[in-house]
């Protein structure tokens, strides 16, 4: 079987998460299978590994995938995309012979935006809900106090959450996190902490003694406009990924979200 991104598109648009699990031919490669859905969705969280189920997988983390193989998958492989869990798989069929697998579930996905007083949101885990983050802390080592002091000056709390909490990759494979902020801007009083494959700059005016404080600062990729947002960063990321209205949605393009990880699993 020849695997191409239009085969792929074939195969997902006719598997539905009450089909159940779709074995495949096998001289199918399931690495190559995995790489073509990785370079769609990131890095994909091991579920099953050699036989063996990771003893966190729960229903937030794909447990819903495991059902129909209940002891024959040999590994699993899986994705969080909207409303769906996606996973590659081996396992053995009724015969004993173990073969490739696609396969989807139902996944539930709480409502994008809090209905109370923002106070009440940690936007952090709201982003998480939202793009259906489900992998442990992917730099929550990074030495923040080395960062900031060499660039003389504190950052956001929200910011260095995200970049703990994602690592390097992209919001819906459009919106880069920068690890650590970019300084080209600093001239005009602006710190770059993210940018899109359109070139704008997502930044933040860096004034005043409280960086969670900050305004974002949108600035055009032709640096004819910048556009000032009171708002804290990773509420910013929510609202461009979910309000259609926002002037700078994502939502008018990507029915789901997901964050893209460019680190290999």
């Amino acid at each position: 079987m020849q695997l191409t991104q239009a085969a792929l598109d074939d195969l997902l648009a006719g598997l539905g998460p009450d089909d159940g699990p779709v074995y495949l031919p096998g001289d199918l490669d399931v690495h190559e299978l995995t790489g073509l859905l990785g370079g769609r969705y990131g890095a994909p969280r091991t579920l099953v590994l050699d036989g063996f189920t990771d003893p966190t997988v729960d229903e937030s983390r794909g447990a819903a995938l495991l059902v129909p193989f209940q002891d024959r998958a040999v590994t699993i492989r899986a994705w969080a995309y909207g409303d769906r869990w996606i996973a590659t798989a081996t396992a053995l069929d009724t015969e004993g012979t173990e073969r490739p697998v696609l396969t989807v579930a139902h996944r539930e996905v709480p409502p994008p935006l809090a209905t109370g007083p923002d106070e009440d949101v940690d936007w952090l885990e709201r982003l998480k809900e939202i793009t259906g983050w489900t992998r442990p802390d992917q730099r929550p080592d990074v030495d923040w106090a080395e960062t900031e002091s060499r660039l003389g000056t504190a950052l956001p709390s929200d910011y260095k959450r995200m970049v703990e909490t994602f690592g390097v990759g992209a919001f819906d494979a459009y919106l880069d996190l920068n690890q650590e902020p970019w300084t080209d801007l600093r001239e005009d009083g602006l710190l770059i902490w993210a940018g899109t494959e359109h070139e704008d700059a997502y930044c933040w005016r860096a004034e005043g003694d409280d960086p969670d404080r900050w305004p974002v600062v949108v600035r055009s990729f032709d640096n004819t406009r910048d556009l000032v947002l009171d708002s804290g960063t990773a509420r910013f990321v929510c609202r461009i990924l979910v309000d259609p209205h926002h002037p700078y949605t994502m939502a008018r393009y990507f029915d789901t979200h997901w964050f893209m990880s460019h680190r290999t699993s």
